[in-house]
């Protein structure tokens, strides 16, 4: 194999699995293992009397993991320059790689190991939570956040008027509730900052109870003000699922269309089945559906030509 061939294969291997290539798969699922378990060491390495007692082996494990974690960079760095779908020479594509969120995750969730390698010393908890960052790393391998970020990208004028709506009512209603509750409650609503921090856990809907009003006037108040919380948190949440909603059926439509056209010659190639199987991927479908779906647009077109 050729050098751009050896690239182009590590890609394929270190990118989001497609149905059949076991080695991808593979791939994705220990890295995604990994990930979890690394999660889990950090988590109880936290309590003082684990992380005394095992500390060798979450050592071992964190030094493990940062040199997997390494060479799974310097590999997606290096195979960077075969996106052939990103504009740009060799160099670009890699700096863009570097420089994009996903890069920025990768190279941060090992950044904290490299840093105590070289013999600089850092704050265990930060170094902790970077590791915890590494959570982020399964995005490779699920388009659960490139949705959501999707979503909320076509949304955003939506849920920045929600926003808006949301911040309105947390004044007023905190200078209502200071006006009402000051005298009554001095050291909970002295000003106007404080009293937000009661109308912002009302209208997010959590009431903690460690501040409520006890006036008539603020109990009054309190009500709407719990009332408008509940019409925003449905409202964006309205706004989130509905596109969420709409995006699954977009994805069902494109599906539907490339099997179509695929089917138009009477042959689904191999490119042309790959391409159909990564669609339905993103849709959950397992192959079964898939095949049903084919053989349902099969019959449709033979009922079609039939007919013509």
């Amino acid at each position: 194999m050729t050098y751009i061939a050896v690239r182009n294969r590590a890609l394929e291997i270190v990118d989001k699995g497609s149905r059949g290539d076991i080695y991808s798969r593979t791939c994705d699922l220990f890295l995604s293992l990994l990930i979890i378990f690394n999660l889990i060491c950090v988590s109880l390495e936290s309590v003082d009397s684990l992380g005394n007692r095992y500390s060798v082996f979450f050592q071992s494990v964190e030094i493990i993991s940062l040199i997997l974690f390494t060479i799974e960079y310097l590999v997606r760095v290096w195979t960077a320059a075969s996106k052939y779908d990103v504009a740009g020479n060799a160099i670009s594509r890699r700096l863009r790689y570097i420089f994009s969120f996903t890069g920025a995750v990768d190279l941060i969730s090992i950044l904290p190991g490299l840093l105590q390698v070289v013999g600089v010393s850092l704050d265990l908890r930060w170094v902790r939570i970077l590791r915890l960052l590494r959570l982020l790393k399964i995005s490779h391998y699920s388009s659960a956040f490139s949705d959501v970020y999707s979503v909320i990208s076509e949304e955003r004028n939506s849920l920045l008027a929600t926003l808006y709506l949301l911040f309105v009512a947390m004044f007023f209603s905190s200078a209502a509730l200071y006006l009402a509750e000051g005298r009554a409650q001095p050291d909970d609503f002295a000003s106007i900052p404080d009293a937000m921090w009661w109308s912002l856990i009302t209208l997010t809907t959590v009431g903690y109870g460690d501040v409520s009003p006890v006036t008539p006037v603020g109990k009054i108040i309190g009500s709407f003000t719990a009332i408008i919380g509940v019409l925003t948190v449905a409202l964006m949440t309205g706004i989130v699922s509905s596109s969420f909603a709409n995006r699954m059926a977009l994805k069902k439509t494109m599906l539907d269309k490339e099997i179509e056209e695929s089917l138009e010659d009477g042959i689904i190639s191999s490119e042309e089945l790959i391409k159909i199987q990564g669609l339905a991927a993103e849709l959950k479908m397992s192959d079964e559906q898939v095949e049903a779906l084919i053989t349902y647009e099969r019959m449709r077109r033979s009922h079609r030509l039939k007919n013509n």
